[in-house]
């Protein structure tokens, strides 16, 4: 059994598909090793494990929203593109999602995966308490200063069977795509760029110092109307697939056409499959006074990384109070990189970028590549505090594997 991606092969195929929390509990508690199998959008080895995975097809509860707290509770096993069709038939909406809509709330959260936008978060930043079981089989609730601590957990502290998450009223957007924005004006002018839209994505193959494609995803109530020219770049006239040669058809929509906000903020569309999942994911978080500089650093390489790629897209993160969050105290800028599925090329690309990155302490994305290890897991400012937590609730290493042996040795 693979990953979506099929680079990574699971060290077992002994899958347990329990029904209920007493069941699952049990399963926990007499398990050697055990691991929650998500949506396997993990690029290495973080939910791999040695004997058992357990997949949480049947923790599928979709609460009805609370109205006076504004408040749903979901299960573990529910992915993004179910919970938003659920809220939007009840007239709310949660405030970002991610590229993909087919990925888990869940595992998304534990890995603190995100859309863009400057006063967005990750996904994570929406919960608001979770219930988790932990090694022992006993199912535990957090919230508060507790959860800031354990809801991005990396699959090191138990597996989450329910999640509560802020919610807000629906509301409709707009997309436009603007074309050819040059790497001088986004030196000059990155923040107020960022700032044109609800969440803004560049998209870039570092060749001739631009970005090819700016998506500019807008709340209408906030920007009725997209402007014609973004800081040099021009509108699209037609629809565009983050790859230019390939089709647009399984993108959100585009042209400025308003939409109920879960039809804009992913790339693509929940009915739809984007890729057969042939390729590699690196991503690196910089603070946001250091976009230009890390940008500069990349570009100088393009000659090397351009071969190997598909493509690369930055975001913004705002930032947030959760310990391993990639943002904890800081707005930062996400460098996420779309590989070839060819690691032996990638490698020795991938390593360079991560040296040229070291001067801006990058942080980066736990479920994606990157080569580095320690140096690069020393950047979370609270790595020690969260050994600590892992070490304390999972004394055994039920919940290890070699992913987290070598990141929290």
């Amino acid at each position: 059994m693979k990953n979506w991606a099929g680079n990574q092969t699971y060290s077992t195929e002994h899958v347990v598909i329990p029904e209920s929390t007493d069941q699952l509990s049990d399963i926990v508690a007499q398990s050697n090793k055990i691991k929650a199998l998500g949506t396997r959008h993990s690029f290495n080895q973080i939910g791999d494990s040695e004997h058992t995975l357990i997949s949480l097809q049947y923790f599928n509860k979709l609460d009805i929203p609370n109205p006076d707290s504004k408040t749903i509770t979901i299960g573990g096993g529910i992915n993004y593109g179910q919970l938003a069709t659920h809220l939007q038939s009840h007239g709310w909406a949660i405030h970002n999602m991610a590229s993909l809509p087919h990925i888990s709330v869940a595992g998304a959260c534990a890995t603190a995966t995100h859309g863009s936008g400057i006063k967005n978060g990750n996904l994570a930043t929406a919960v608001k308490s979770i219930q988790i079981i932990e090694p022992s089989g006993e199912l535990k609730t957090y919230d508060g200063s507790e959860l800031e601590k354990r809801i991005v957990h990396l699959g090191a502290l138990g597996i989450i069977t329910e999640l509560t998450l802020q919610i807000e009223p629906t509301f409709n957007a707009h997309q436009s795509i603007y074309e050819n924005l040059s790497f001088e004006e986004f030196t000059q002018s990155y923040k107020h760029i960022f700032a044109t839209g609800y969440s803004v994505s560049l998209f870039t193959n570092w060749i001739d110092n631009k970005f090819g494609q700016v998506w500019v995803k807008s709340r209408a109530d906030e920007n009725p109307e997209s402007v014609d020219h973004l800081f040099g770049a021009t509108k699209a006239t037609k629809k565009l697939h983050p790859l230019p040669e390939l089709s647009p058809v399984n993108c959100t929509e585009q042209l400025g056409s308003i939409h109920p906000w879960h039809e804009i903020l992913p790339h693509f569309r929940m009915e739809f499959t984007p890729s057969a999942g042939e390729e590699l994911q690196s991503e690196f978080f910089i603070n946001v006074n250091d976009a230009p500089q890390a940008l500069e650093a990349i570009a100088s390489f393009a000659n090397k990384i351009s071969p190997e790629l598909f493509v690369s897209e930055l975001r913004y993160v705002a930032a947030d109070n959760l310990i391993m969050s990639p943002a904890y105290h800081q707005d930062v800028v996400a460098f996420h990189f779309t590989w070839k599925q060819n690691w032996e090329r990638v490698q020795p690309v991938l390593d360079q970028i991560e040296q040229l990155l070291a001067p801006f302490k990058p942080r980066p994305h736990f479920g994606k590549l990157f080569i580095n290890t320690a140096q690069l897991a020393a950047n979370y400012p609270n790595l020690q505090e969260f050994k600590n937590l892992a070490h304390t609730t999972d004394p055994t290493g039920k919940f290890t594997n070699q992913f987290l042996k070598q990141l929290l040795k």
